[in-house]
């Protein structure tokens, strides 16, 4: 009984999970870049929906793009469309689409706002960012 009632939560929260998925992906679409056109063939691309279902449980799980359960494409090809989309910018452009639906449901507020950084001076003379060039300078000679 207890397993039956474990299987039936763990169901209800795939669901769940499932749900935000496609609800994160009706605002994501529109920002991914089209694909380039491969006049050559090769192999086709895997769709844009799983490898970002991939993305999402990598980052989620914290676990190696090697290490990607057999449900999703290959950790490579996952990271590989993770790359290209860093590259064209598209995290950012999520990331101000949240920030303006959020502040367009008035669910954020801007009036305090805090920058923390933590800066420590160089001690023992080291002011440069670079190790210093041995081979360089005058050489005693005997």
């Amino acid at each position: 009984m207890i397993g039956v009632l474990r299987q039936e939560v763990v169901m209800a929260a795939n669901r769940k999970e499932q749900r935000l998925l496609e609800a994160m992906w009706i605002r994501i679409q529109p920002l991914l870049p089209a694909h380039p056109p491969r006049p050559k063939g090769g192999r086709p691309h895997v769709d844009d929906f799983r490898c970002f279902e991939g993305i999402v449980y990598q980052l989620r799980n914290a676990i190696r793009w090697n290490d990607m359960p057999a449900e999703y494409p290959s950790g490579v090809t996952c990271w590989r469309r993770f790359d290209t989309w860093s590259r064209a910018g598209v995290w950012k452009r999520i990331h101000a689409v949240i920030v303006a639906e959020l502040q367009a449901a008035g669910l954020l507020d801007l009036s305090e706002l805090t920058m923390d950084a933590t800066f420590a001076e160089a001690r023992k003379g080291g002011t440069a960012s670079e190790p210093r060039n041995v081979g360089s300078g005058t050489r005693s000679r005997c």
